[in-house]
This record gives structure tokens, C-alpha cells and sequence, in this order.
């Protein structure tokens, strides 16, 4: 996928919702910048999971994480391909 970012004034980020997250990992090769990986969730970020996310992760423990904020140029291409709508792009 060719990228059409633009960097800007407002620094934006990536944000991951590991409830909404299926662990498809369709982000992982669309980010031109390696700013996201996935892993098995954390005990910690386990707590914090709907119900539905509880379920989701029973079946599939590994889930999209923010590697490295400072790669990403907000090209927005994860949240575009994320079938399940877990990312977005918010302010810093």
C-alpha cells in the first residue's frame, strides 16, 4: 500500500482497543512505518476487557500494540484496514 501521509502540526497516535481487537493482524504489514506488533495481551491489559473482548481473547490471546508512538506519521492505513474498527487516531 503506498502511503499519503502528511506530516502536520497536531501529532496524532494510535490508539488500540484490545476488547474490539480479533487479533487479525491486517494492521501489522499495512503500517509503512512498523509502528504496531502483535502479542499476547498482558495479565494487566486482560483486567480491563469487556465481555466481548474476554471472549475474543479466549479464542485468539494475541493482540495489536503500539511498538514505537514515535514512528507513526498518522497515515491512518491501520484504522482503515482494521476490520473490526479497534484503532484509532487520536490527539497527543
Amino acid at each position: 500500500m503506498k502511503s499519503n501521509c502528511k506530516e502536520t502540526n497536531v501529532k496524532l497516535m494510535p490508539i488500540i482497543n484490545l476488547s474490539n481487537c480479533g487479533g487479525k493482524e491486517d494492521c501489522i504489514p499495512a503500517c509503512p512505518y512498523d509502528v504496531l506488533e502483535m502479542r499476547t495481551i498482558t495479565p494487566e491489559d486482560r483486567l480491563t476487557l469487556n465481555f466481548k473482548g474476554k471472549i475474543k481473547t479466549f479464542f485468539k490471546p494475541k493482540k495489536a500494540y503500539v511498538r514505537d508512538v514515535s514512528l507513526c506519521l498518522a497515515c491512518g492505513l491501520c484504522v482503515q484496514v482494521c476490520p473490526e474498527r479497534a484503532i484509532k487516531l487520536i490527539r497527543l
